[in-house]
């Protein structure tokens, strides 16, 4: 008993190691799939003690977002210095747990409904998919399974046009659990098996190969080119509140204006809390600016993505953030009147539509983390958008952060089929095409600006026209095999005793 609870709590820390550098995109080894099928064969293989499943969620998260510690120091924001650390890395340790609970309930119900079974599977992994699109859409910057595909496996992400993130964790879930039964197979029953996972990886790349081919326009229908500068000042964020840079940033900003003006730009997109509240440009704008920045919005502050036209220096026109980052935008009324692990503490949230309110090719908009919910950007598309935008400021994360967040867009292009621009105050910025390949990059952490020009799209992908409901028309019809399998099994007359074949003992 002891050796096989030790055995399952080895495999839980294993296979999160494996999944934490899976979604970790490290330069160094191969990520996506690669890694993250056989971590996940170890989670349903430690299912069956939930506590250690509970230890692959939460050491996948220690590994995945390590970049929490980036947080420290916080003296800055007013955090006496030996609190700083101990503050982040408890930001850390909660994530983990929380993802540590989860993972623990998600192993509690599939030992319950016999792991071993096909149906179970099926089951589980619809359930772990449609779990990961509802985390998505709360408080926490969720990465899950379904991200880990890009960039290592490109023509697997091309499913993510039919079943989305979460269609693409429930697809490496079956595949976790195709690899964890062939290791219990017998050596001559597994050429099948072997056979089975071979022919669905290539049916899977075939696939998604086939729904990643661009789609040729009308050749009666002149392709429209929009050409937008994207800007990253790369200010670190603990200076950026100080009299000398905030004195220093307006020039900046009507410098990358004149310059992107200068080089034929339509207009500019500056990242995540550019412009301060109520503020507006030292020199009417030379061509329409995109920033991010403060306002107030129905009696609240909001954090927002905001227009100012050409020939103006004060915004006519925004979208509000969503989604705040709790302790650090939004704070909690309990908590009084701190001011957060930054500042900015005390933003209200703006409406939930991702739709930029504006006319002309409309974008999809994500303000920070709000990229990693696919499902909001896919309602905005099927709205009208046209192309999708993200503005950002990921300092004073470390680069891990960026490169999972320029993985997130790429699958947020091939969901949708929408070409995808990122302002990032320290990056990423750059320009993703609608099939998810980065085009164009600035280097990470060095100031510059960046011309693209893309194409606006109109056509709609089966996800953005569908969503999620076939992953819960599968969740439903395995739900009714299993009761029907439970009636049927529960209906059965108890088998008779086998008749003994010799004479029970006795006395002669």
């Amino acid at each position: 008993m002891g050796n096989d609870r030790s055995l399952a709590s080895l495999q839980g820390v294993a296979g999160g190691a494996l999944a934490g550098l899976a979604l970790s995109a490290p330069d160094w080894c191969p990520s996506g799939p690669w890694l993250m099928l056989p971590a996940l064969a170890l989670l349903w293989s430690s299912a069956r003690r939930p506590g250690a499943a509970g230890l692959w969620g939460g050491v996948a998260v220690l590994v995945s977002h390590r970049w929490l510690l980036g947080l420290h120091p916080l003296m800055w924001i007013g955090v006496p210095a030996p609190l700083s650390l101990p503050l982040a890395m408890a930001v850390w340790l909660t994530c983990a747990t929380a993802a540590a609970a989860l993972v623990a309930g998600w192993a509690q119900l599939a030992r319950w409904c016999q792991p071993l079974r096909w149906s179970t599977a099926l089951l589980m992994a619809c359930l772990w998919g449609l779990g990961e699109v509802v985390l998505a859409q709360g408080p926490l910057f969720w990465i899950g399974v379904g991200g880990s595909v890009i960039p290592a496996d490109p023509l697997l992400a091309g499913l993510a046009r039919w079943v989305g993130a979460g269609g693409l964790a429930a697809l490496q879930l079956l595949g976790g659990w195709w690899l964890w039964q062939l290791t219990r197979q017998p050596p001559l029953q597994r050429k099948g098996w072997i056979s089975l996972g071979v022919g669905a990886v290539v049916l899977a790349h075939a696939w998604g190969w086939w729904s990643l081919r661009p789609t040729e326009a009308p050749a009666t229908a002149a392709p429209t080119l929009i050409r937008m500068g994207l800007w990253q000042p790369a200010l670190p964020t603990r200076e950026k509140f100080n009299a000398a840079q905030q004195q220093r940033l307006p020039g900046r900003l009507q410098d990358a204006l004149d310059k992107a003006a200068e080089n034929g730009a339509d207009g500019l997109v500056a990242p995540e809390g550019t412009l301060p509240l109520q503020g507006e440009l030292l020199e009417p704008a030379p061509l329409p600016l995109l920033t991010g920045g403060f306002r107030w919005q129905r009696g609240h502050q909001r954090s927002a993505l905001l227009l100012v036209d050409a020939g103006e220096r004060r915004p006519s026109l925004g979208i509000d953030k969503h989604r705040l980052v709790p302790l650090g935008e939004w704070i909690p009324s309990w908590f009084g009147s701190a001011a957060g692990l930054s500042a900015v503490g005390g933003i209200e949230p703006g409406d939930a539509s991702r739709l930029w309110p504006g006319t002309g090719p409309k974008p999809a908009v994500a303000i920070c983390y709000e990229l990693s919910d696919g499902a909001a950007l896919a309602q905005a598309v099927a709205g009208g958008a046209e192309w999708l935008l993200t503005i950002a400021n990921l300092d004073p994360y470390p680069e891990l952060l960026q490169r999972q967040f320029l993985a997130l867009a790429q699958l947020r292009s091939v969901e949708t089929a929408r070409p995808l621009l990122s302002a990032a105050n320290t990056g990423p910025t750059g320009m993703v095409s609608a099939e998810g390949k980065v085009l164009q990059h600035l280097a990470p952490m060095q100031p510059g600006l960046l011309i693209s020009a893309l194409e606006p799209q109109q056509q709609l992908t089966p996800y953005v026209r569908w969503g999620e409901r076939p992953l819960w028309l599968l969740l439903m019809a395995t739900v009714i095999v299993r009761v029907k399998q439970r009636a049927v099994g529960s209906g059965r007359p108890p088998t008779p005793a086998p008749r003994r074949k010799t004479r029970p003992p006795g006395p002669e």
